[in-house]
Order: C-alpha cells, then structure tokens, then sequence
C-alpha cells in the first residue's frame, strides 16, 4: 500500500517537473507564431498603402519571421532595405 502512494507521488511529481521542463520554449514558440502572424499582417497593411506609392515588400516566411522577432524595429529595417536596394 505504501508502495503505490509513493508511486503515485513519484508520477505526479515527474509529470510537473516534465511540464515545467517544456512549458517555457512551447509559450516563447506560440510568442513567436503569434508575433510573425501579427508581422504578415503589417507587412500586408504596408503593401496596401504602398501601392499607391509603387512601394512593395514581399510577404513569405523569412520575412514575417524578421518582423515576429524584432517587432517594429523589424518593420523599420525591411522599409530600409527595401528603399537601399529598390
């Protein structure tokens, strides 16, 4: 009877340190999807207004990604590129 209470205690304990252990790189993982379909839809509201003024960025993953990750410093720097290079 002993046994199977420390069993149970055993488990539960390696279920929450194994949480422990993968629920931080899944939230900065959904952080970054988050951040890179909120960077597509900057970059699709940019080429919106731009097409009035010839202005384009292309909208794939590597760019989305930028954004998600640097946020609207990323905006600033594909803009910039986008004008250094034509």
């Amino acid at each position: 009877m002993d046994i199977n209470i420390i069993t149970y205690l055993a488990c539960i304990c390696f279920i929450f340190i194994f949480g422990r252990i993968f629920i931080v790189p899944i939230k900065k993982i959904l952080k970054l999807v988050l951040n890179s379909i909120l960077g597509g839809v900057v970059i699709f509201i940019i080429n919106v207004i731009g097409a009035n003024f010839g202005f384009h960025i292309g909208l794939n993953f590597l760019t989305s990604i930028l954004i998600g990750l640097l946020g609207l410093p990323g905006v600033v720097c594909l803009i910039i590129i986008k004008l250094l290079i034509g």
